[in-house]
């Protein structure tokens, strides 16, 4: 489970935030393009745009749910 104080500071503010746990597996980034992006010098993802759309935001959920370690967090707002 994400944990909101291991949240990555690349991460756009708002709701979705990936943490410390990442292991760069790519999942996130394949299932929600326009909102996950790469670190490429720590190799880890982040959310670089939190979700404008109903779409974007299903696609971060399926994203949330997705993540093989449960490094992708809903901070509750």
């Amino acid at each position: 489970m994400a944990e909101i104080q291991d949240r990555l500071p690349e991460n756009a503010r708002g709701k979705f935030y990936v943490d410390r746990q990442c292991i760069d597996c790519d999942v996130c980034r394949d299932t929600s393009p326009k909102n996950f992006s790469r670190y490429d010098e720590n190799g880890y993802s982040y959310v670089y745009k939190q979700p404008e759309t109903p779409e974007e935001y299903e696609l971060c959920e399926e994203a949330l749910l997705a993540c093989p370690v449960e490094a992708i967090g809903d901070d509750g707002s």
